[in-house]
């Protein structure tokens, strides 16, 4: 019964901390990313990551990006598909040579540097998203072009990191088999999104049971993600394909309202805790230095690098620096990278929990960081609506 004590923990410390956070001025998510931090082994050590918060928080994750979908405008996507794109190319370059170049100069061989300058390239908008949904700007011009150049995003680094696990590696993939892929699961999620949640959803809705249509949905969601990881593409993607799928039907209000309490009241809350559980500070005397310096390359890179990709196709320079700042988190999409790379010996073991808390740091910058820059006229009309 450890895990209802775990439980009882996380559901109180993230709504105490993320009231204190909201109380001085910040997002609430950073209030629960800190809860985990201080719950965890790297202050009281009274909660570890085990097979339930693994579960809770993959659930969690999965269960924000699908209403990150269901709340997405999709004329608004279809408008910035071009700044997304442009988005997504910059904040993959600059952090590469970015990433590549402090690697060499602390010391680290070709191949390791390569690694990290990858690793560096991933992008996960998940807490960009809860970020950007308590500023009510999720569906504004910034906040759609962000979640289009998550998924752009994802696609890129995912077959470099196939290229560099093939050619430097231990693994044997075949990068055509890998783009076959990627090519099949959108086509398969674009006419299952068209033709088969629809109809789905209006085969479920009858059914003389509970909740019925919120049961379907769920079913999609989660289909959606498990597809989407044997197609090598992150779970989160599917999930928010999911969400955008069945946002195009009738039942659209009915799932939003329900979905949200049960991800809000349990799953979500493990997620963030999740994040910080990752935490321990022992043993990393000796690389300050490494940390540092990545964490400044991670943030400035993806920084400029998105900021520079949507300044030339259209954005002013406050919504540029929004945008940048909502891809700076690597969250579990870096986590997962590098949890590849060490185990075909790509990145070193001394340096992973570094990395991790590379990751973790960039996850924590990036709420404060968006309130900061985003625009305040955008925030002032929103609150005006």
């Amino acid at each position: 019964m450890e895990f209802i004590f775990y439980l009882v923990l996380i559901l109180l410390s993230t709504k105490v901390a993320g009231d204190l956070s909201v109380r001085l001025g910040q997002p609430a998510v950073l209030g629960k990313l800190l809860a985990g931090i201080v719950l965890g082994p790297a202050v009281l050590g009274w909660v570890h990551a085990d097979a339930f918060i693994s579960y809770f928080s993959e659930i969690g994750v999965l269960l924000l990006m699908f209403i990150a979908g269901l709340e997405t405008d999709l004329d608004q996507l279809r408008k910035n598909w071009k700044a997304s794109f442009a988005v997504a190319v910059g904040g993959i370059i600059l952090p590469f040579i970015g990433g590549y170049g402090v690697a060499m100069t602390l010391g680290l061989s070709n191949t390791q540097s390569l690694f990290l300058g990858l690793l560096l390239c991933a992008t996960s908008v998940s807490i960009s998203v809860q970020t950007l949904k308590e500023m009510n700007q999720l569906n504004s011009r910034e906040g759609t072009t962000i979640l289009g150049a998550a998924v752009v995003d994802d696609v890129i680094v995912v077959v470099m990191l196939a290229v560099m696990m093939s050619l430097l590696g231990t693994e044997d993939i075949s990068l055509g088999i890998l783009l076959s892929k990627k090519i099949l699961f959108f086509i398969v999620i674009l006419v299952a999104g068209w033709f088969a949640v629809p109809w789905v959803m209006r085969i479920l809705a009858p059914f003389r049971v509970s909740e019925a249509v919120m049961s379907g949905a769920l079913i999609i969601c989660f289909s959606f993600s498990y597809f989407a990881e044997l197609m090598g593409v992150a779970g989160i993607i599917g999930a928010f394909a999911a969400g955008i799928a069945v946002s195009q039907t009738k039942f659209r209000h009915d799932v939003e309202t329900k979905v949200e309490p049960i991800a809000y009241t349990l799953f979500v809350p493990v997620f963030f805790v999740s994040i910080g559980l990752n935490i321990s500070f022992q043993g990393l005397g000796n690389q300050i230095l490494f940390i540092v310096l990545v964490t400044v390359i991670a943030v400035l890179t993806k920084l400029v690098g998105g900021g520079i990709g949507a300044r030339i196709t259209g954005f002013g320079n406050r919504s540029s620096l929004a945008i940048g700042s909502g891809m700076i988190s690597r969250g579990e999409v870096a986590l997962i990278i590098a949890a590849s790379g060490l185990e075909s010996g790509l990145l070193p073991q001394n340096y992973f929990t570094s990395v991790v808390l590379v990751v973790i740091l960039t996850t924590l910058i990036t709420p404060p960081l968006l309130k900061i820059v985003f625009p305040k006229k955008a925030i002032a009309a929103e609150a005006t609506e």
